[in-house]
C-alpha cells in the first residue's frame, strides 16, 4: 500500500478472516493498529501497552474498566488508558468492534477535554 492509496476494509470482510483468537489485524501504520474484535462467550483480554479505543459495530453488553461498568451498544466509543484492567462482559453473540491502539508503549498524557467542550456528554 502506498502512503496515497486508500485503504477501506469492512467489517465483514474482515469477520470472514478472524482467526482462533477472534482479533483480527486489518491495518498497521507507525504506532497504530487497526483490528476487528469478535469474543466468544468471554473477553479473555489483559491490559495493553497502549492507548486503545473501541467502536461497537454490534451487539450490546457492557464494559468493565478498572472499577467502572457501562452499558454498551453499536456506535458508541470507548476510550482505554494504557496498562488499565478491561473486558467486556454479558455480551450478546452479535458483538463486534473496531479496536486501534495507537502512541507510545505506557500511552499519552493525561486525558483532557478540548478547549472550550466539557469532558461530560451531559454537561
Amino acid at each position: 500500500m502506498q502512503r496515497r492509496d486508500c485503504h477501506r476494509f469492512s467489517p465483514d470482510d474482515s469477520a470472514a478472516q478472524l482467526p482462533d483468537d477472534r482479533y483480527f489485524v486489518a491495518l498497521t501504520r507507525g504506532t497504530l493498529e487497526v483490528g476487528l474484535y469478535a469474543p466468544d462467550g468471554t473477553d479473555p483480554q489483559q491490559p495493553h501497552d497502549q492507548d486503545e479505543c473501541y467502536v461497537i459495530l454490534g451487539g450490546e453488553g457492557r464494559f468493565r474498566m478498572g472499577d467502572e461498568t457501562v452499558p454498551f451498544r453499536p456506535g458508541d466509543f470507548l476510550f482505554v488508558p494504557a496498562g488499565v484492567p478491561h473486558r467486556f462482559v454479558d455480551f450478546d453473540e452479535s458483538f463486534k468492534a473496531w479496536v486501534m491502539f495507537y502512541g507510545p508503549k505506557g500511552g499519552e498524557d493525561p486525558i483532557q477535554a478540548s478547549p472550550g467542550r466539557s469532558s461530560s456528554p451531559s454537561a
